[in-house]
């Protein structure tokens, strides 16, 4: 009997400890998985843009039954061509500056946008040209109007703001700093174009004014510095050296490492009165709208109802980019780090 008991007890005893050892087991597995860093949800990781660019050409009543095939492959060829120029200067470390000024002088060359080479004609037959630039990481800005005899406005903004102590230098005062400044000088009939004469006097003929083309770039930089430019022709058959929004810096043209870089492209006295640039980055850091949202509120709920019509390019400091218009089309380009990369020109793609 008391041998019964004691092997009782032996096997009660050997089940507690094999218990024991279970749940010693099972701690130590527990804590030793709890140490380990989870695996990461690949599908719930956003990666942020080391670099991102944007380009603009334009915008306007841009359709595809009023643009030839060949005009549109030739439109977007330009804008890929100084899209990827941007692009690898920003891939190999280069500054946003530099890669803006580069994009738009490229564009500025191209006779087929409204700025350097392909400028439209004020009233008198004149191209008067107006561009510029601002430096998100020191809120320096430089800017040029009514220039006619610049070859690349964009380069002469940039020199206004390193070279200079003002912001604003405007007709044959900009051209005599430019000289000194060693810029490419220019006879008046370089930025002739049969086309743009042509709408010249169609205008002349209706007497009205056409309002829309610009080039800009916005860009994002490996060390976190936002930069936007702006160039333009103006206005066909503008009068009495008008001046658009391009060279008003918080209107067409704004950058702050703060919130974002924006250019801006169409109607620019509505550009100017709603301070659109500005407006954009200001909803972003005062109300924490994202890039996009501050855009869509100034352009499509602000601008459109006004009888604005235009759009713009942005990318924050993030790296986030919006290409937000409220008119048919507008001639435009994004790349960044992440791999994406396109152009596209009309509203329904």
């Amino acid at each position: 009997m008391k041998t019964n008991e004691k092997s009782m007890k032996s096997v009660k005893n050997d089940k507690i400890v094999k218990r024991g050892w279970m749940v010693l087991f099972v701690m130590i597995v527990v804590g030793l998985s709890g140490c380990k860093n989870p695996a990461p949800d690949k599908s719930a990781v956003s990666v942020k843009p080391v670099y991102a660019i944007a380009i603009h050409g334009g915008a306007g009543v841009i359709l595809r039954e009023n643009l030839s095939k060949e005009l549109e492959t030739a439109y977007l060829a330009v804008l890929d061509s100084a899209l990827t120029v941007g692009e690898q200067i920003l891939a190999k470390g280069g500054a946003s500056m530099d890669a803006v000024e580069r994009v738009i002088r490229i564009m500025e060359d191209c006779p087929l946008f409204n700025a350097g080479k392909g400028a439209v004609f004020s009233h008198e037959g004149y191209n008067e040209l107006d561009a510029a630039v601002m430096d998100g990481s020191n809120l320096m800005a430089g800017a040029v109007a009514v220039v006619r005899n610049v070859k690349n406005p964009i380069s002469l903004a940039r020199k206004v703001m390193t070279n200079s102590s003002h912001v604003i230098l405007s007709g044959k005062g900009a051209t005599e700093f430019a000289r000194e400044q060693g810029l490419e000088i220019v006879d008046s009939t370089y930025f002739f174009t049969e086309r743009r004469w042509m709408d010249l006097q169609k205008a002349i003929a209706k007497e009205k004014e056409n309002k829309f083309g610009t080039v800009g770039c916005v860009a994002l930089d490996k060390a976190g510095n936002l930069a936007a430019g702006t160039s333009t022709g103006g206005m066909t058959n503008k009068r009495w050296n008008r001046i658009g929004d391009t060279p008003i810096i918080g209107a067409g043209t704004y950058a702050n490492n703060k919130s974002c870089a924006v250019s801006g492209t169409g109607h620019g006295e509505f550009f100017i009165r709603y301070t659109v640039a500005r407006e954009i980055a200001a909803l972003m850091e005062y109300k924490g709208m994202t890039v996009r949202k501050a855009a869509e509120e100034v352009i499509i709920n602000r601008l459109k109802p006004a009888g604005g019509e235009g759009g713009i390019i942005a990318v924050d400091k993030d790296g986030n980019i919006a290409l937000v218009f409220n008119s048919p089309g507008m001639y435009r380009g994004m790349a960044n780090s992440k791999g994406e990369h396109k152009v596209a020109i009309f509203g329904d793609k």
